[in-house]
């Protein structure tokens, strides 16, 4: 049976929730049993964030489907493209660094995104294809999964979703802020594992 490890992030800066994370417990709900789904969920470190995906990816799932936060964004984003460059939003003025010294300079996952994407946005998911996933952990996370992947001579194929803010981390804003419920984020994931096979 198809194994899938789904991956989400621990709240940072501001943000007492993560979105991502918020919508792997609305995942869970109403687990999948087809495909076979093992959920983790990261600290917002690139060390520590590094360290527990080469370890989990060693059980060589066949797809590892990422899922991170997205702030003022309206719409689901598929990223297409991990860099090899990175560094913390708490260093604006540091130089971005290489995640990986003698890594690729980018990989690009070869998952049908673009499809995935049209049956979203068929079923009324805000969803677009992305193709760059910025510089921070989330662009790391899908660089390092098809690194480790590589490195490892894994089967593993794998995929990062930005999500939007939850409507719950909108409410205590200032400012206006776009958002998507979680059920609305989990049912987007639900399509996108029932397409793995």
């Amino acid at each position: 049976m198809t194994s899938v490890l789904i991956t989400a992030f621990e709240p940072y800066d501001r943000w007492r929730e993560n979105s991502s994370w918020l919508c792997l417990l609305e995942l869970t709900r109403e687990r999948p049993t087809d495909p076979v789904i093992t959920t983790r969920r990261y600290p917002v470190d690139f060390q520590a964030a590094k360290e527990k995906l080469a370890q989990d990816l060693k059980t060589n799932y066949d797809y590892a489907i990422h899922l991170g936060q997205a702030p003022r964004n309206a719409a689901i984003r598929l990223e297409a493209i991990g860099l090899n460059v990175g560094g913390s939003c708490s260093e604006a003025n540091e130089p971005l660094r290489p995640l990986v010294a003698d890594g690729p300079v980018a990989y690009r996952s070869d998952l049908p995104l673009a499809d995935w994407t049209a049956k979203l946005r068929s079923a009324g998911i805000p969803a677009q294809v992305s193709h760059h996933a910025g510089t921070y952990l989330c662009n790391a996370m899908l660089y390092w999964s098809h690194y480790y992947s590589q490195q490892f001579a894994l089967r593993t194929r794998s995929a990062f979703l930005h999500l939007p803010l939850d409507v719950s981390q909108t409410l205590a804003e200032r400012e206006e802020m776009p958002s998507l419920p979680a059920a609305i984020s989990a049912a987007a994931v639900r399509m996108i594992l029932a397409e793995l096979r």
